[in-house]
């Protein structure tokens, strides 16, 4: 189910929309402050973070892209209400492959009719509008740093097909969906910046939201270390707790290793690019080395609790489901 009452009352205490500058009534925060809230928000649950982190990631190349006038719009519009966006850039047949994206734009006067289909859309059947990158260019030899453009698309425009929720292994309270668009029309003032220019609004945004998706899996890993250390202190064998055997301890002490270090690579991260730094290389190792080690930290949580790691009735088997999304 939507958490849709938890993302109210995030938006009520100013845990959303952190990017969003002041001067659209934003908070104005960066990226390394939002790496903090949202590895806390993940601690709790990562599905609600992550239904939460993906209007950041909506909104980004709004942020980074956007004129005065379709900031105020669009960007003004979610600070005077809780409501969501989408980010659709990931296709059936294209997903870290961006350059694959097949969906095309055709200008026709003053506006772009959009035909193609986007797949694992987060937010995609609760957004208010979403930012989309397609092919604006035919020529399937065109470079893609100008075969792009990136639209702003209201998403009750005509034609705009919302597809079924999609059940996911884990974090399944985020609404995952895929969307059809079909001769969707929109206006030449909802393109940003220019034709051509898509695709490097997409790749910028991704350094400014890979360092919050690695905070939230380190969120995750804490969350995991946790449960472990205190069922290790509670769980008894052979007369004694089983933290007092070595290799539970040993166990605890290389997760408690990773966790930490995972918190440094995204700190990093979000450091290079509020200090006005290209942080590429720096937020694809955060994204990477977190996501690899939320999924053993949790796997290993689940062995520390042992066959009760494997029953739904212990929080750990939920966290290992929801740790895998961040590798794949």
């Amino acid at each position: 189910q939507y958490p849709f009452p938890l993302i109210k009352r995030a938006w009520e205490l100013g845990l959303m929309n952190s990017h969003i500058p002041e001067s659209c009534g934003g908070l104005g925060l960066g990226s390394f402050e939002a790496c903090l809230i949202t590895e806390e928000l993940a601690y709790g649950c990562t599905g609600v973070q992550t239904a939460i982190e993906a209007n950041s990631l909506g909104q980004m190349p709004v942020i980074i892209a956007g004129n005065e006038h379709q900031q105020k719009k669009y960007l003004g519009r979610m600070t005077e209400e809780p409501m969501m966006c989408a980010y659709c850039v990931t296709e059936p047949g294209a997903g870290s492959d961006v350059a694959g994206i097949k969906t095309k734009a055709e200008k026709k006067g003053d506006e772009y009719v959009i035909n193609g289909q986007k797949m694992w859309i987060t937010n995609g059947g609760k957004a208010n509008w979403y930012f989309l990158l397609a092919r604006s260019n035919p020529d399937p030899k065109a470079p893609a740093s100008k075969a792009f453009t990136g639209f702003i698309v209201e998403a009750d425009s005509p034609g705009v097909q919302i597809g079924r929720k999609e059940i996911n292994m884990g974090q399944r309270c985020s609404d995952t969906r895929g969307i059809t668009f079909e001769d969707v029309r929109v206006p030449k003032e909802n393109v940003l910046i220019a034709e051509g220019a898509g695709f490097k609004i997409a790749m910028r945004a991704f350094d400014k939201t890979r360092p919050p998706v690695a905070a939230g899996a380190v969120g995750l890993a804490k969350r995991a270390l946790d449960e472990a250390t205190k069922y290790a202190l509670e769980r008894k064998t052979f007369g004694k707790a089983i933290v007092e055997h070595q290799a539970v301890s040993f166990l605890l002490a290389e997760m408690a290793m990773k966790v930490e270090l995972a918190r440094m690579a995204y700190q990093r991260a979000a450091w290079e690019v509020d200090a006005g730094h290209r942080n590429t290389y720096y937020a694809s190792i955060a994204k990477a080395f977190a996501g690899d080690i939320a999924n053993q930290v949790a796997t290993d949580a689940v062995q520390i609790f042992g066959g009760n790691g494997f029953n739904t009735e212990y929080p750990v088997e939920k966290l290992m489901r929801d740790a895998k999304i961040y590798q794949v």
